[in-house]
């Protein structure tokens, strides 16, 4: 898949997905379907988060060399407090993070998608958009309740 194509898919996830998001009753958002299992909230909160950490990655590997940017995802859903925090807001945030995300990779020279960053393993700028775009799916189909997306 070409770069382009990806931000062009990732600008369709958040059209689509955040029109089917709206729908959801507002009771539906804060329910645990297990305690140690996240609300909807809490994994649309888990999607922001992963929307800053790629924003570092996006933009750091443009200008440093394989930098190593990690998150403890549980530790930040926990401590952000999005249980608590109002759907509207949330979906606003999510949003406006990944709109920002597609500016970002738009504005990558070309070439520079080649560039690398280390998470688990050693991708290109590139590969971590796709792998994104395919968190993101893995994670919205588990808050609307539909068919489940792989994800490794």
């Amino acid at each position: 898949m070409s770069f382009q194509r990806t931000i062009e898919n990732l600008q369709s996830i958040v059209t689509d997905y955040g029109e089917k998001l709206r729908s959801i009753s507002p009771g539906e958002w804060s329910h645990r379907p297990a305690p140690a299992k996240w609300s909807k909230k809490e994994t649309l909160g888990h999607l922001v988060d992963s929307a800053m950490s790629n924003i570092r990655r996006f933009v750091i590997a443009q200008y440093e060399r394989n930098p190593h940017i990690l998150y403890a995802q549980d530790d930040w859903v926990r401590l952000s407090g999005y249980q608590d925090y109002d759907v509207a807001d949330l979906l606003a945030l999510w949003s406006l993070l990944n709109r920002h995300i597609c500016v970002i990779l738009s504005h990558v020279p070309p070439g520079d998608e080649k560039r690398t960053a280390r998470t688990d393993g050693e991708h290109t700028i590139e590969w971590l958009a796709e792998d994104y775009n395919r968190h993101l799916l893995h994670h919205l189909h588990q808050v609307l309740d539909w068919n489940p997306v792989a994800y490794p």
